[in-house]
């Protein structure tokens, strides 16, 4: 089976206020010094509120549950030790926007601040990403054409970013809104073969429209680093249960979509645009309304689409050990509804002072 990593982004609260604190490289620190941590799984981010770990290569999901609750564990040690809260979720419930929080000082950072001053200063957004092993990166491009009809269904089941300055948005993932704003972002186009990606990224960094391969921005691309496919749609989840058995959907798909490959099924032919539309109207409203079907051009019902999830990798999951994990995950955001779903209950019973406490609460069980 192919192997399997994770990374998580993290936001650091201020357990009076609520708001986000700029306490990321002491934590980080922190989490190092207590040995919890093999010294480079603790990263920075692009903001001084935000906080990343990165699970090492995983063979199973049992595997990448326990590196996920010992590094969240390692990184609220930290965040306690300074007088901070970790917080799971993928945009800040409350937010001083009087006061930007201070970007890391890295000159990568430093120059995308110069480029794009107030986008920088609003992305406080914590996203999930997947890596999965590839045998070669023609094998990755063919692992992509495939992924890019089920991107909008994996954020819908992923959303965890409905509020933002204390309010509801309207949307289920408003990270995912805040992301698309960026030069290359969002769904990744179709791709003819991996000269094909290769040109279009050296084309973008040659015109200086990214400083680096960093800021492809898709939601699903080539890892520069790893023999690996990296699916960066999903937000972050409150719990990191849910995270490990959305990985294994992640894996699903793309050990399903390798073997279509290889079976020579050609990927289907999704309209850029309806590919787009679709993928806005996951972000909208996660598994609350209906979900597009981009490969059928339909409209459906977001439990049949969960279950023609499940059906499409089914031999996948089968193969790996991991189809009661996946399909538990999928019965209960059925029952209960996403993260999402969870925030905004609690906001319309106790407001967002309680949503933020619910985070914290279950960021670290």
């Amino acid at each position: 089976m192919a192997t399997i990593g994770v990374e998580e982004e993290y936001l650091l609260l201020d357990p009076v206020t609520g708001v986000p604190v700029p306490h990321a490289d002491k934590v980080r620190m922190a989490a190092d010094l207590a040995r919890l941590t093999g010294g480079h799984e603790v990263q920075s981010e692009l903001l001084q509120a935000q906080v990343e770990v990165a699970t090492p290569v995983c063979a199973g999901l049992e595997e990448v549950g326990g590196h996920l609750l010992r590094l969240r564990h390692a990184v609220a040690a930290g965040a306690e030790a300074h007088g901070c809260r970790l917080a799971a979720v993928a945009t800040p419930p409350l937010r001083d926007a009087r006061r930007a929080v201070a970007v890391t000082d890295h000159a990568r950072y430093r120059a995308m601040l110069a480029q794009a001053p107030r986008l920088v200063e609003e992305q406080l957004v914590m996203g999930m990403h997947v890596h999965v092993s590839v045998p070669s990166r023609e094998a990755g491009v063919r692992v992509l054409n495939r992924l890019r009809p089920w991107l909008p269904t994996l954020t819908a089941m992923s959303a965890n970013s409905p509020l933002w300055d204390g309010r509801d948005t309207g949307f289920a993932s408003w990270r995912t809104v805040i992301f698309s704003r960026w030069p290359v972002a969002g769904l990744p186009p179709l791709f003819r073969d991996v000269e094909d990606y290769e040109m279009r990224v050296r084309r973008l960094l040659d015109c200086g429209l990214i400083s680096d391969t960093g800021q492809l921005y898709w939601q699903a691309r080539l890892s520069e680093r790893y023999p690996t496919v990296e699916v960066r749609c999903p937000d972050v989840q409150l719990c990191a249960d849910d995270a490990v058995m959305l990985a294994g959907v992640v894996r699903g798909l793309v050990e399903t979509a390798l073997a279509e490959a290889d079976a020579g099924t050609p990927p289907p032919d999704c309209a850029p645009e309806f590919l787009q539309a679709a993928m806005w109207h996951a972000a909208r409203h996660g598994l609350s309304s209906t979900l597009v079907d981009p490969a059928r051009a339909t409209v459906c019902r977001a439990g049949d689409m969960l279950c023609g999830l499940l059906g499409h990798i089914g031999a996948a999951l089968e193969a790996s050990g991991d189809t009661r994990e996946v399909t538990s995950l999928v019965h209960r955001l059925l029952r209960q509804g996403t993260c999402a779903d969870r925030q905004r209950a609690v906001l319309a019973a106790a407001g967002p002072r309680a949503v933020v406490d619910l985070i914290v609460a279950e960021s670290t069980p």
